[in-house]
């Protein structure tokens, strides 16, 4: 998260900048004809920052655009490190399509070096500022895309940035936008059925990160979380006291943790406070396909099967 995670990097040495004699030979060999940013149809270049992007992106591009993702799938994004190969798969795409909102400030430095052009897919969306009186307080919340509703932003910003990109694809890329649009649409309707019936002294959604505010917000969840921003993903003596208190006076029957970070302290809060650790949850990254949340709909659907099943007697 930029002004998330550009706080932490101000204060710890910053490992992964590579020195500048390496990065100009990168940014040379990618100007001088590399051709590893496109594939053999010669199809313009996509590069998302992580994988939820690269998911939604594959659905509006179809098979005129090239989509990869910079981060694997499970991967952490919020303290990622660049490396090499990504340096020049940026100096060779055609576009780079980012989340904004401080996500990516790993990356921007580079992506100016870049003859790229840049989209930042949460353009257009209300952001809601991070809660409570951390280093993080009052910056937005990155996470826009676990809110349908937002969702729906990101597709349009998608449809914009590939017309421009390939003109002769504007008509299918909106094609394309609507129908997935419609699918994110129907999902969100189904997320919100089954979470209408939580008991009303359940509507608490505890996690290891703040990733949820949206989802949240749209819900009508109660939040709380351990740490704002998954900076060095364990929580302190005072986060996990204050997140005990929470969910010991609200009688919260489960609490949950992201898919990926170390839900230790999370273990550490369920056994103090009484309640139980109810699964994994899924926000930055979506896994292989062979995994539980392969594309960004499986995300939102295993999402909410999951909160229900743990916050609700009945669902169990």
């Amino acid at each position: 998260m930029p002004n998330l995670s550009v706080s932490r990097a101000s204060t710890a040495p910053l490992r992964w900048l590579l020195p500048l004699a390496a990065l100009l030979a990168v940014l040379v060999l990618a100007a001088c004809g590399s051709d590893e940013g496109g594939d053999e149809n010669d199809k313009p270049v996509a590069l998302t920052t992580f994988t939820v992007l690269a998911d939604m992106a594959r659905q509006v591009a179809g098979d005129r655009i090239e989509v990869h993702s910079i981060t694997k799938p499970g991967a952490e994004i919020h303290g990622y490190e660049p490396t090499p190969s990504d340096l020049k798969r940026a100096a060779t795409a055609d576009v780079v399509l980012e989340n904004g909102l401080g996500l990516e400030s790993w990356f921007a430095q580079f992506i100016e070096r870049s003859r790229a052009s840049r989209k930042t897919l949460s353009e257009g969306i209300t952001p809601i500022p991070i809660a409570g009186e951390s280093e993080y307080a009052g910056k937005p919340n990155p996470h826009a895309w676990m809110s349908t509703a937002n969702a729906e932003v990101y597709i349009d910003n998608l449809v914009e940035a590939f017309s421009e990109l390939d003109p002769a694809g504007a008509a299918e890329f909106r094609r394309r936008g609507a129908d997935y649009k419609r699918q994110v649409r129907k999902v969100g309707k189904t997320v919100r059925q089954q979470l209408a019936d939580l008991p009303r002294e359940h509507r608490a959604l505890v996690t290891c990160e703040g990733a949820f505010s949206y989802l949240a917000r749209d819900l009508g969840l109660e939040e709380a979380y351990i740490w704002p921003v998954n900076a060095e993903q364990e929580g302190s003596p005072q986060q996990i006291a204050s997140t005990v208190r929470f969910v010991r006076d609200r009688k919260v029957p489960a609490i949950f943790c992201e898919s990926t970070v170390s839900d230790k302290s999370q273990q550490q809060v369920a056994r103090e406070a009484g309640s139980r650790l109810a699964g994994t949850l899924y926000v930055d990254s979506l896994s292989e396909a062979d995994g539980p949340v392969p594309t960004y709909l499986d995300l939102l659907r295993v999402d909410a099967e999951t909160i229900v099943a743990g916050l609700n007697p009945q669902a169990r």
